[in-house]
Formats: C-alpha cells, structure tokens, sequence
C-alpha cells in the first residue's frame, strides 16, 4: 500500500506513508530481519532509500506534527475542559508499567526516554527500569490462565508459557476472556500513553513536565487527576505532541549518519548452538510490549509475547484480583443500560485493540445488546 512498492493504491495518512518509505506497508511492517532492517540504503541510487525519499519523509512528518500540535491537542485540551468529571472516574489500576525507549547508543545503555514501575500512584517511590536487562523486570512477569480459555490454570513466566486454546464458554466464576492475565510481582499493572508520561515526569524529563504542568494550570489539575478516564486521554494526546518532535529529530540524526557514511543497514547475526533464552521490551503506541523467546538448536523452541492490551485487558487472576479495564469500570456511571455508552467511553479511554466484536451481559449472563459495525 504504498508509492515505493508500485502499488497504485497511497496510503491514506502522512503516518501511514512514513511507516511505508521504511516498511513497505503499515501497520506490519516487512522489512525487519535478524540484524536489522531489510530497507537498502543507497545515496545516489533512486530505487532504494536516499536523500530525496528522506526529505519527503521530513515532510510527511512537519504534516503530521502541525496536525497534532495545532489541531488534534489543542482539542484534547477542550474536550478535557469541557469535561472535567471524568477526571474523577476511571481510576481503578493505578500500578504503571513503562520501560525505557528510544536507545541512544548500539549497547542500548543510553535512553531518549526513561522506563519505571509505580506502585499505587505513588511517583515519589517510582523504581526506575535502567535498561531493557532489568534483572527485576524480567524475573517478576508472569501471565495466568486461571481465568482465560487455555489448557491449565497456573501462572507461568513467559519463557516456560504455554498458549494451547480451551473453550468452555462464559463462566463469571471460572474462565471467561482470551486475554490471559499478565503479573508484575504479582500485581496488575497499566500500560500505556499515561504510564510513560507519569514515569518520565518523575524522571524530571523537561518536555513532558512542561506540557504537564501547562496543562495542570489551564485546566486546573494535580497528578492526581490523571487516574482517570480523562486522563488517559490526556496523556495519549501529550504523547503524541511529544512524539510529533522526536520523530523529527530522529530523522535529522539519521540523515547525518548517512551523509558522514554510516551506511549499513543490517548487521550479520549468527545463530549459535545450544539453548537460550532472550527478551525484548518497546514502548509500543498502546504501551509495554514485551516479547520472549526460547531457542534450541538454532531453532525456536517457544514464543511467547505479552501485548499492551493483554497487560490492560487481563481478567481476574487466580487471586481473583482484576485487571486494569475491569477494575476502571467500578463506580463507573451508566445512564441506560442498553446502551453503555459510558463504559465504552473508559474502555476507549486505553485504546483497545482487540476483535473487533465486544458484546455487554447483565450479571446472569443474559446479553444486554450488541453492536456490530460493518
């Protein structure tokens, strides 16, 4: 879907087009390999990536940020004004889960942004994630089934997890989700826009504390607020103001590499005999993603990875303690109960991305209503 494979069709957003030039299509992208990224470099030559294509990709991106930062904010602002109580509901998980990204070095030691875990809302008692080989990080993840349509129902560590699907039907009190239940030392945890901002604002990063703290004062807010439905949504918008710039930045210091003759697009990576285990942690637009891999005898032996939406959507563990999207909903207003709209309005709040087919039961089981789109 886009003008440098040939295809007829554009993409239909400057975002899409950039993600293109470098990936071949979005989203899933093609053009990752062991080592690197698949994406010729060649300076003079018009059929790979060169100066002329990086400039249009420059351009694309001055779209893209004019639109966030004078359009797409500016109306987060306005909604969030015009709606203040829903700074009041919506809490429910308030443990924060955010690692590091944006490497600034090959030995990913170095960090644009800071990664950390918040218990309780507390930013004073933030433990920060150093890099993506946190001993404490990687040790304390577990994922249970207690209550998700797989084969068994104890919590594993993703490197010894098992994802064999076992469909028994709705049961409120046994296993009713596909989400398995993602644990941080036992704990549930949000991922997403508002937990990267809340950790890189105890981080004492200057940007976001600045658009925090203006945003504080024009709508007359604490940190507190940002528990919250509206606060969610505040802070994807922050977010993307954020990465609206550092886009660009990362683009200039990409060209300036290739012009002084970094060209190398991929290093060659060999596979070695016997077993390992790896793990790697991005801050993907909807949150923590982290994916975990077992290899024996150069080949995978298990995968395993643990989405944004799985830490957000996770059912009740085997503690019966609830995940972030079930424990936002208590206390949440409904006018009509046909009708939920409130509730879909926290549930967007953490952008889901899951089938695209959600259907609402009343406490018997019975189905409430369903919405299908087309």
């Amino acid at each position: 879907m886009s003008t440098v494979s040939g295809c007829a069709t554009a993409p239909k957003t400057a975002q899409e087009e950039e993600v293109a030039i470098l990936g071949g299509k979005n989203p899933h992208i093609q053009n990752l390999v062991v080592g690197g990224v698949a994406t010729a470099i060649n300076l003079d030559n018009l059929a790979t990536l060169n100066l002329e294509r990086l400039a249009f990709m420059r351009s694309l991106m001055e779209e893209a940020r004019d639109f966030v930062q004078q359009v797409y904010y500016p109306d987060i602002l306005a909604i969030a004004a015009a709606y203040k109580e829903w700074f009041g509901i919506g809490s429910g998980v308030t443990n924060y889960l955010a690692v590091p990204e944006f490497p600034q070095d090959t030995r990913s030691t170095r960090f644009g942004l800071a990664g950390g875990i918040i218990s309780n809302g507390d930013l004073q008692t933030i433990r920060f994630v150093k890099d993506h080989r946190d001993e404490y990080l990687i040790a304390n993840f577990q994922e249970s089934v207690a209550r998700a349509w797989y084969e068994g129902a104890e919590s594993l560590h993703p490197w010894k997890g098992v994802t064999q699907p076992n469909y028994t039907d709705f049961a409120a009190d046994a296993k009713y989700s596909w989400c398995k239940a993602p644990r941080l030392a036992g704990q549930p945890v949000q991922v997403g826009p508002l937990a990267q901002i809340l950790v890189n604002y105890a981080a004492g990063d200057v940007r976001i504390r600045r658009l925090v703290d203006e945003a504080n004062a024009k709508l007359g807010l604490t940190l507190k607020d940002y528990h919250s439905t509206m606060g969610r949504l505040l802070a994807r918008g922050m977010r993307a103001h954020l990465m609206a710039d550092l886009s660009l930045e990362f683009l200039d210091q990409l060209t300036a590499n290739l012009v002084s003759g970094d060209q190398a697009y991929a290093n060659p990576t060999e596979i070695p005999d016997g077993e390992f285990q790896g793990v790697g942690f991005h801050e993907a637009p909807r949150g923590s993603l982290s994916h975990w891999m077992v290899i024996k005898n150069r080949k995978i032996e298990n995968y395993q990875a643990v989405v944004p939406t799985t830490w957000n959507a996770s059912p009740r563990d085997d503690k019966g303690i609830a995940g972030p999207y079930e424990a936002s909903l208590v206390g949440n207003p409904v006018i009509q109960a046909d009708k939920p709209l409130e509730v879909l309005r926290t549930i967007h709040s953490f952008d889901p991305c899951i089938a695209c087919a959600v259907h609402t039961i009343d406490p018997s089981g019975s189905e409430v209503t369903r919405v299908k789109v087309g």
